[in-house]
């Protein structure tokens, strides 16, 4: 069975880690390591990976014009929908907009940018109305195997962007007279497992095509080299493992062949810090009518 058919049902395993940095953010709390407060485990959202999804589709095929990215950094939404109208010379007046023009923009949104056709979007704006598409594809947060220990550390700089930045600066001084602090937020290592689902019925009305498919599995493993920083340290994919049903409605329920793939801390680790001190157990065997792909891992 091929993983890249989107006639076919999908549910697949990612593995990833982050070594000395903040893989996600929390803007409500200074920016911190997103963590369950009743567990401690690290938390990953999926607005996050599938982020580095698009940033990874956008490189590698930023001049396709079927390739085209709908949520783009500081992208103004209403902008990509006016596309549409012009290519299809649709009236924008929501007084002449009929069912119909909303759905031919819809299907254009689809054809030409391709994180609409595999996450959906809302795009029913009062300006430009595109309606809405659901994703053909979904993630699932990334969850920590353990407890992680969100850092947050002092840094310093010792130059300053103006030489009144700090308490007794003159804007005539030549040198700075100290420099100033900073911080720093990190989480010394975890191993995270994300679950994700390809749902064929959606494929078809999005438009997913085999290539679609195959730059997905491309931009899971590849994404993470073109995203670094020092914020995030050292992440890096550990494990992709796809599960192909043989027809579009699955034989076997995602969670039952979930529980294939088993981790655990090796014998006498206390304190994970490398993807060594894990041990990834995969079944020898699959439900009749499902296939494992192994990816990575």
């Amino acid at each position: 069975m091929n993983i890249n058919d989107p006639k076919l049902r999908h549910d697949f395993v990612l593995l990833f880690d982050v070594q000395d940095g903040n893989p996600n953010g929390d803007p409500d709390a200074g920016n911190l390591p997103r963590t369950d407060p009743e567990t401690m485990q690290g938390l990953v959202t999926d607005v996050a990976i599938k982020r580095k999804i698009r940033d990874y589709v956008s490189l590698v095929r930023s001049s396709n014009p079927k390739y085209q990215i709908y949520v783009k950094h500081r992208g103004i939404l209403t902008h990509q929908q006016k596309q549409a109208y012009e290519a299809l010379r649709i009236d924008s007046d929501p007084k002449k907009l009929s069912s119909r023009d909303v759905a031919r923009v819809r299907e254009w949104m689809c054809e030409h940018f391709y994180d609409v056709r595999m996450f959906g979007a809302v795009m029913s704006t009062s300006a430009y109305n595109a309606g809405q598409v659901r994703g053909a594809v979904q993630l699932t947060f990334a969850r920590s195997y353990d407890p992680v220990e969100p850092q947050d550390i002092s840094i310093t700089r010792v130059a300053l962007t103006n030489a009144d930045d700090v308490k007794g600066g003159s804007s005539d001084d030549e040198e700075a007279r100290s420099g100033q602090m900073g911080r720093k937020a990190f989480i010394p290592y975890g191993l995270f497992r994300s679950y994700g689902f390809v749902n064929p019925a959606f494929c078809e009305q999005t438009g997913v095509s085999e290539e679609d498919l195959a730059l997905f599995w491309e931009a899971l493993v590849n994404m993470w080299t073109i995203d670094r920083s020092a914020a995030r340290g050292f992440m890096a994919c550990r494990g992709l493992y796809v599960f192909t049903h043989e027809d579009r409605y699955g034989r076997v329920p995602a969670q039952e062949l979930f529980e294939l793939i088993q981790v655990h801390k090796k014998p006498g680790v206390t304190a994970p810090r490398r993807f060594g001190d894990y041990e990834v157990n995969v079944a020898d065997s699959t439900p009749e009518g499902v296939v494992l792909t192994r990816i990575i891992g």
